[in-house]
């Protein structure tokens, strides 16, 4: 865990000090400067001096004496707590605001600044520790890199000043370890302008090395800038004027490593061939030629021209190999022969780590290919031809003899690029030679394992399956589909190896074990779970299964990803001191908490040691929290939720504003300076429009463009507000420069396609990669189009020769265009689509099938193109139906039903595609069990999770008739399921003859169902019991019927989790009540949810380092304790009238003293009813103890959660009058109407009166409110009185509108049930006003009823 840094380094100055002496005799020089900095607050230079002096002296308990003795005569009197906090303060001030930092490092002595360069650069680990006072220089150093922005003024100081104090070398070395740990945004091109020029040769060659090691985290723009500075570096000792002179020798081609790609072509041209000859027969230049993943083609033809000018024959194997990614552009074809063009090939493979988009390598292998295969056949060079293979059609790997596949598998094995159609046909042709599968012949097939059919597996001997699982062939298996997995683990199970196959199973297959499976295996320990990958469900069983045997925490949580069975009760159980030492644990694994698990953290730390508490947590607890932080807390908060992502703690639209708005109060609306930039992290891709577009300032601009680029899902708004800024801070597109077109591609999609016509012209080369880099996104269809228009600009249009009508002068697309164009192939005309010659088809139809963005009529014209290449359905094999992908969703019934659907790999192929209709779906299922001839009692479990989304077309008696051992097999992927909730019903019946029924399920079971919890009845549903809320899949709480969903209690509504309380729909909150929506917003916000109904400690924001105030203390820095009156507004209606008929009730009734309270009722509608008490104690030992005595009080009853407030004095009938405005006090609470005061009333009159015109909008304060927060000082114990309420009502709405949605805020002791809620204010309907007219009427309750 990460802390707040501190330093005890005055500590050992005063821990060993008894007494204070007088003199200041004696005391070292440096000891002197170091109590002079102390004197005048210079802590930073305080500790520096202290650790240049511990460097060569021993300190003693003399020397605490005397430091003291000098401070004392200078007057400075220290307490040693004021002493601590001051130190504290000041190096949380500088770790804060890393300016700060940089200003005292520049106003550093010359020593001050060497001992912290030196302890930059010494990576120093020193430890003091002197009776029990411990300065760990290590954590201190960690900690401080480890600070946003302190990075950058290390960098500033070190570049200012470094170079003064120290060699060049050293600060070279500083530098370098400074810069290896920051972002890459740290070098912007103003920083590279200070770069030193003059160094030596040794320091430059080590800064430069850094720089490589940075290249790819650094700009275009400062690439650029780098590669200058070097230049010019380099340039200086030339002195040459003769320009036909280069400067590039073959050991400046090795200084500028990467670099060497921003040499102009006139540069390389001027190269020395003797140089380059030179260069090429460096050990290291083919390594450092690897490397160059970003050159163009021109730039590695003119290197080849170089190379081919030297000594080196270009036609040799040797200089081959030599070449590095050079090899991918070679372009002499001319005389080589098939040897030479295998060599290439070979060579090529390293061709995909080629950054841009060089659409002209996928020609060159294919023409290298033709070369070495000219005269010999496929079958006898298929074993040379290296990842080439990868371009071949369907056609050719057909025609390849099993023998031939056999005697290559060594190279077919190891080739990344494969489409799964081609796997199907190379697997198939290898398993013909083998005839036989054995664990020693899957283990020779690598990539081609996905292959092998889901039936072959289930056919291998199980003890073959076994060694598979346990060898390190495994790692293929996780590759595997989800149904050929199922073949695996079925088969093992069926041999009786199931316990020692569950146990052996590695990596991600482990996740397809069941539940149930796992329920029988006895032998599971923390160490076999280290390497495992789980789903929830597995990790909630396992967890709580070894917690009962295990009682070392840490056993647990280390153990991978066992932490996700962690439970809120487990996290409770901790004890303090177990919490704190484990903690650590959660914070390392939080990409593996779910939102509740995160919640239940937060509240355990909050209750154990808020001080130690991670800040970003707070945003896992209701919004008040964070909202309470001071001023003087903002930057840690800021920079701790800049570590993370925003969207996976704070899933309430409503509650994730709250949090933006206290992100963009604690940054005043607007980013300053890059420093700020460094503060917010992550948070930048939540900022709200506006502030981007007008708060950014110029100089924070590039460093926020840099972490713009990251952010996954910018809201429109904010696309809008990035492109206004860029226009402005970069100009338009037709005038940007290459550096300029790559710094901003991730932002390419945001311009109209008008504007992007020119980048399309000028570097087409970095838009159609850009496009690539978007795969499995839908772009914007402007970008798509100036993508699809710049390829076609690019490329030879010839006319369609199809003889098919209307294909006449079509320009149909060719192999190339298809390949280059990815995504934007959704914008060619269906025409065109079917005019395509059949070998392009063959060639592209898997890429093809993966565009995401084809409409029906392009679907139905490849579908038809399909049909003219392959003829009719009944004709296709496995791999045609697989390379459709999702052109085979234009398939209808009938052509479905043609299929050879006898394969389950095939309906998997087909059932993984989303969007079949139900008659589709039927097909599929019907044309499977007919195919294959198995009925619906005879499916195996991997049949069931091949079938997929298809079983949703099952009928209840279909379902019925599925194997329960099956069935129990593959639950977790059952639940994955979006099927009708009349067939999730059936499946949960099914589920119950696995688990039991609903009563019965544990956590892991309600997790593991998935979806088919949505298949429960009202009465099941109902008795479920609220601790199990959290671990219903938010996918099952979507697909529950709203009749169903309504029927939630408020306990079991709040207790659902933030992530399942998220994931209601619109429609089911419609049908809730006003409670059951209180409910709901406190399981958003985050609300502690308590198992019993005992009232819980008061817990109060507060951000001081001491201990918890005790119970009833005031903490006035803390959040609000809250009014408890607020539990009685679960739904505010006419608050007016209902305040003064509580007001009127009291008045009539008047109060006696007594020791049992009289009982009033209030509240909003029927279904709440707030229980208020007011009574008058007795004057015990006054003159006449039947006499009331003292004031009079009153105390509150929660319906929902039974709880009853503390009691608070009441003030009668005496109410002054009050207004209420923009951010007014209304006074104290105890001297007007306690609930007028909570609900934000004025009352003009002392008395409640029948007054018609007391509804009258123009006096309602409402008539002005549009948003209305209430805050208490905690105050609400009767001893001290009442709290003091704030309503801030900012102007603009009507009555006539209703009363606005105002959030007001109560403490969590009074709702101990929930938690602290939020109370929602909601507009009345006319029912319900209709309904409190009568209730205030008494129509419709009897004498003895209180009023509602």
């Amino acid at each position: 865990m990460s802390q707040e840094p501190r330093t005890y380094a005055l500590l050992l100055i005063l821990s060993l000090s008894h007494g204070v002496p007088n003199s200041r005799q004696d005391l070292h020089p440096l000891l002197q400067k170091m109590a002079e900095e102390i004197i005048a607050g210079n802590y930073l230079n305080a500790l520096l001096d202290l650790i240049q002096f511990q460097s060569s002296h021993v300190w003693t308990a003399d020397l605490t004496h005397s430091v003291l003795g000098y401070l004392n005569s200078r007057n400075v009197a220290f307490t040693l707590p004021s002493l601590q906090a001051a130190m504290e303060n000041h190096l949380q001030q500088h770790l804060h605001q890393p300016r700060k930092l940089l200003d005292d490092l520049r106003a550093a002595d010359a020593q001050q600044l060497r001992t912290a360069m030196k302890c930059l650069l010494e990576d120093r680990k020193d430890r003091w520790q002197l009776e029990g006072v411990v300065l760990d220089l290590g954590e201190l150093r960690t900690q401080a890199l480890q600070s946003p922005g302190v990075n950058r003024s290390l960098v500033r100081v070190t570049l200012e000043r470094c170079f003064q104090v120290l060699s060049a070398l050293e600060c070279v070395q500083v530098l370098g370890q400074v810069l290896r740990g920051s972002p890459g945004s740290l070098l912007q091109p103003d920083v590279t302008g200070t770069l030193p020029r003059d160094l030596r040769e040794d320091a430059f060659k080590n800064l430069s090395a850094v720089f490589k090691d940075l290249y790819d985290r650094t700009s275009a723009h400062s690439q650029r800038a780098l590669y200058s500075w070097m230049r010019a570096v380099l340039q200086t000792p030339s002195n040459t004027t003769d320009d036909s002179v280069s400067w590039v020798s073959a050991e400046n081609l090795w200084i500028l490593g990467r670099y060497m790609v921003h040499l102009s072509l006139e540069e390389i041209m001027k190269i020395s061939p003797i140089e380059m000859g030179l260069f090429i027969s460096y050990d290291n230049a083919t390594k450092q030629l690897d490397t160059v993943y970003d050159i163009t083609p021109a730039l590695a033809q003119a290197f080849l021209e170089r190379i081919g000018s030297s000594s080196f024959d270009m036609r040799n194997t040797s200089t081959i190999h030599r070449l590095g990614l050079l090899v991918c552009f070679y372009d002499d074809l001319g005389s080589l022969d098939a040897t030479l063009a295998q060599v290439l090939l070979h060579q090529m493979i390293k061709c995909g780590r080629l950054r841009g988009f060089h659409a002209g390598i996928q020609k060159l292998k294919a023409d290298l290919l033709d070369i070495a295969t000219e005269n010999q056949t496929l079958n006898e060079t298929l074993g040379s031809l290296s990842d080439a293979v990868v371009g071949l059609t369907h056609g050719q790997l057909e025609s390849l003899s099993p023998e031939a596949v056999h005697g290559a598998i060594s190279t077919l094995n190891q080739v990344s690029g494969w489409a799964k159609s081609q796997v199907i046909i190379l697997s198939a042709k290898y398993l013909a030679h083998e005839k036989v599968l054995s664990f020693h012949n899957v283990s020779q097939m690598g990539v081609l394992l996905a292959g092998v059919s889901t039936q072959a597996f289930y056919g291998m001997d199980p003890r073959d399956l076994v060694q598979l699982l346990r060898s390190p062939v495994s790692s293929h298996v996780s590759h595997l589909s989800p149904a050929q997995q199922h073949g695996v683990l079925s088969k093992v199970k069926e041999a009786g190896e199931a316990a020692a196959g569950v146990v052996d199973v590695q990596g991600a297959l482990f996740k397809e074990v069941s539940l149930f499976d796992l329920r029988r295996e006895a032998r599971f320990n923390s160490t076999v779970l280290k390497e495992k990958e789980l789903r929830r469900a597995q990790a909630l069983f396992l967890y709580d299964l070894l917690s009962k045997t295990t009682r070392r925490p840490k056993e647990l949580l280390s153990a991978g990803q066992l932490i996700q069975g962690v439970t809120c009760s487990h996290i409770e159980a901790l004890s303090p001191d177990s919490f704190l030492a484990h903690v650590r644990y959660f914070e390392n694994n939080l990409s593996l908490l779910s939102p509740h698990q995160m919640n239940c953290l937060a509240w355990k730390y909050w209750e154990v040691s808020r001080s130690r508490m991670q800040p970003f947590l707070l945003t896992a607890l209701p919004a008040r929290y964070l909202a309470s932080v001071p001023v003087s807390r903002c930057v840690p908060v800021l920079m701790s939720l800049g570590k993370v992502h925003l969207d996976s703690l704070v899933l309430d639209s409503h509650k994730k504003s709250l949090v933006l708005r206290k992100v963009q109060q604690c940054l005043d609306h607007s980013l300053a300076d890059e420093y700020a930039v460094d503060v917010v992290g992550k948070l930048l891709c939540h900022l709200p429009a506006a502030l981007l577009l007008h708060g950014v300032s110029a100089g924070a601009w590039a460093t926020a463009l840099h972490g713009l680029r990251d952010c996954p899902g910018l809201s429109p708004e904010q696309k809008a507000a990035v492109r206004l800024r860029v226009l402005e801070q970069h100009g338009r597109p037709q005038n940007w420069t290459a550096e300029t077109t790559r710094d901003l591609a991730p932002f390419l999609v945001l311009f109209s396609g008008e504007e992007l016509s020119s980048v399309a012209t000028k570097f087409p080369d970095i838009l159609q990669q850009t496009a690539s880099e978007m795969a499995g996104t839908l772009p914007p269809r402007e970008f798509l189009r100036a993508v699809f228009d710049s390829v076609r600009n690019s490329s030879e249009r010839v006319p369609s020769t199809d003889p098919s009508p209307g294909c006449h002068g079509v320009e149909a697309p060719t192999s190339d265009d298809i390949f280059r164009l990815a995504e934007a192939n959704a914008c060619w005309d269906p025409q065109a689509l079917l005019c395509m010659e059949e070998d392009t088809f063959l060639r592209s139809v898997d890429l093809l099938g993966a565009v995401r963005g084809f409409s029906w009529p392009q679907l139905m014209t490849l579908k038809e193109k399909a049909v003219q290449v392959w003829d009719g359905p009944s004709f296709w094999r496995e791999h045609h139906v697989v390379s459709l992908g999702r052109i085979a969703l234009a398939l209808n019934e009938t052509e479905l039903q043609q299929l050879d659907l006898g394969s389950i790999d095939t309906v998997a192929s087909l059932s993984q595609q989303p969007g079949w209709s139900p008659g589709q779906a039927k097909s599929i299922l019907h044309g499977f069990l007919v195919d294959s001839g198995y009925r619906v009692q005879d499916l195996k479990s991997f049949h069931l999770v091949g079938l997929g989304a298809t079983l949703c077309a099952m009928n209840t008696t279909e379902i019925s008739l599925i194997k329960i051992s099956e069935f129990r097999a593959v639950v977790a992927r059952m639940g994955t399921l979006l099927c009708s909730v009349h067939v999730l019903a059936e499946f949960k019946r099914k589920a119950e003859t696995v688990f039991g029924g609903p009563t019965e399920w544990s956590s892991s079971v309600l997790q593991e169902l998935g979806t088919i919890a949505a298949g429960l009845t009202k009465e099941e549903i109902r008795a479920l019991d609220e601790d199990l809320m959290p671990y219903f899949q938010p996918s099952a709480i979507r697909r529950l019927p709203d009749e169903i969903f309504k029927e939630l209690s408020t306990r079991q509504l709040a207790a659902l989790g933030p992530e399942n309380a998220a994931a209601v729909t619109p429609a089911q909150r419609r049908q809730l009540s006003a409670p059951q929506l209180q409910s709901l917003q406190w399981a958003l916000d985050g609300a502690k949810i308590h198992s019993g109904l005992e009232a819980a400690p008061s817990v109060t924001p507060t951000w001081t380092p001491s201990a918890r105030s005790p119970p009833g203390a005031c903490v006035s820095r803390g959040l609000w304790l809250g009014c408890p009156l607020l539990v009685l507004v679960p739904r505010l209606v006419r608050f007016r009238a209902l305040s003064k008929a509580f007001r009127k009730s009291v008045h009539s009734s008047g109060v006696s003293c007594s020791s049992r309270p009289r009982a009033l009722g209030v509240g909003g509608t029927r279904s709440r009813k707030s229980l208020v008490e007011v009574g008058q104690p007795c004057g015990q030992g006054a003159a006449d103890p039947t006499q009331p005595a003292g004031p009079i009080l009153a105390r509150v009853t929660d319906p929902v959660t039974e709880h009853t407030s503390p009691w608070f004095r009441w003030a009668g009938p005496a109410v002054r009058r009050g207004m209420l405005g923009r951010d007014r006090v209304c006074a104290q609470c105890g001297q007007k109407d306690p609930l007028s005061c909570l609900l934000g009333i004025a009352s003009d009159d002392p008395l409640p009166s029948d007054d018609p015109g007391d509804g009258d909008s123009s006096t309602s304060p409402l008539s002005q409110t549009s948003r209305c927060q209430l805050h208490a000082i905690p105050s609400i114990s009767p001893a001290v009185g009442p709290p003091v309420c704030t309503l801030s009502i900012p102007p603009a709405v009507s009555p006539a509108v209703g009363p606005p949605v105002c959030t007001l805020s109560i403490p969590p002791a009074i709702s101990p049930a929930v938690g602290p809620p939020a109370c929602a204010l909601y507009p009345q309907s006319e029912a319900e006003s209709t309904v409190t007219d009568r209730y205030l009427q008494g129509a419709d309750h009897g004498p003895d009823s209180p009023p509602s």
